[in-house]
């Protein structure tokens, strides 16, 4: 199956919640939906399901227009972030709910229940009622019964978000696995950057309604195509700084100069705006070609494994992004280090104008 989205626009009390969104869904992807809170991913799913219909627009599946079609008719399903199984069945039942109202006889329905719950992992628990499974457990066997009828279109609305984190880092390396088993397109709705990158797949980044960007995961973090969705697919959102290109350099609004070389060097005159993401500032200098920013220490953010520096320059604040822990004091003057290898470059329309190359994002040293 594919489902294409053509201009789909919803509007409430004239309020617009989805505005023109087009893309097309293949067979068998894995899609994730990447945005803010109430940036419209629910929304958008839920008109995906044929819960709710779009303003205007159509829905199309195999070239067929499916937009008015009853959620009934359709071969979804649709997972969301709180555990909705039904309190008084065990598992078994639980997952089976679904075939019994299509009329699957009794056999089909005992092989493919037990056929899913191997394939989440939960067969030894088919016999326990909901209120005796661990959240992960419940969030299994949630999942297990929207995969049981070998929907078409699997809809995934931040299944992970209320598990503790030892299960979602479990859930998320085997959700892709599982379903790669499946010829089911699968859409999955997450707040988190990270979450968009161990899933892999395709990435839409939405905001404010509109997808401002959607292709191969990877592709997109490395070339995010507005500052809208650099700011959205980092985690801190990225630095920014308003720049000029004069005189054969690149003049920052901190005061700095940059050479325009390397990817930078096709850049003509006029304003920007550079981005740079946390990982990428440093506390020391790690190449000729750094440059040297002082700043005050606002606030230090320490995770165990990393430090996440806040400081403040010239009416701006950024975050250094640290391996380790660091406790810098707060008021300290601080220097840290840019290296313009690293920067991206929006133009006056915030587009994307120029990008490091991939591996300069994914190694440490230019």
């Amino acid at each position: 199956m594919t489902l294409t989205l053509e201009n789909i626009t919803k509007t409430v009390g004239g309020e617009t919640h989805i505005d023109d969104v087009s893309m097309t869904l293949e067979p068998g992807s894995f899609n994730v939906l990447l945005g803010r809170t109430l940036a419209g991913k629910t929304s958008l799913m839920r008109m995906m399901a044929g819960l709710e219909p779009p303003t205007s627009g159509r829905i199309l599946v195999n070239n067929a227009d499916v937009t008015g079609m009853a959620v009934q008719k359709r071969n979804v399903a649709m997972v969301y972030q709180q555990f909705i199984n039904y309190p008084s069945m065990n598992v078994y039942d639980n997952i089976a709910s679904p075939l019994k109202l299509q009329g699957v006889d009794k056999t089909e329905i005992e092989k493919r229940v037990r056929e899913t719950a191997e394939l989440m992992h939960i067969e030894h628990l088919l016999d326990r009622l909901p209120q005796e499974l661990s959240g992960g457990q419940q969030q299994r066997t949630a999942m297990a019964r929207a995969m049981v009828k070998d929907c078409t279109l699997l809809l995934l609305d931040e299944p992970l978000v209320n598990l503790d984190y030892k299960l979602r880092e479990e859930l998320r390396e085997e959700i892709p696995n599982l379903l790669a088993k499946r010829d089911t397109i699968v859409v999955y709705a997450t707040t988190e950057p990270m979450e968009a990158l161990l899933l892999g797949g395709k990435c839409a980044v939405m905001h404010e309604g509109r997808v401002t960007q959607f292709g191969p995961t990877t592709e997109v973090y490395h070339n995010p195509a507005y500052v809208e969705t650099g700011l959205i697919f980092s985690d801190p959102p990225i630095n920014l700084l308003k720049a000029e290109v004069r005189d054969g350099a690149l003049y920052l609004a901190s005061g700095h100069q940059v050479s325009l070389s390397g990817h930078l060097a096709d850049l003509g005159n006029g304003n920007y705006t550079v981005g740079v993401r946390a990982n990428h500032l440093s506390v020391e200098q790690e190449n000729a070609q750094c440059v040297a920013m002082q700043g005050q220490v606002e606030l230090a953010e320490i995770t165990g494994s990393e430090t996440f520096v806040h400081v403040h320059f010239n009416d701006v604040s950024w975050v250094i992004q640290e391996e380790g822990v660091h406790n810098p004091r707060l008021g300290e003057a601080t220097t840290f280090y840019l290296d313009p290898n690293r920067l991206f470059a929006y133009d006056a329309d915030d587009r994307l104008v120029a990008a490091p190359p991939s591996e300069i994002q994914n190694g440490k040293a230019a």
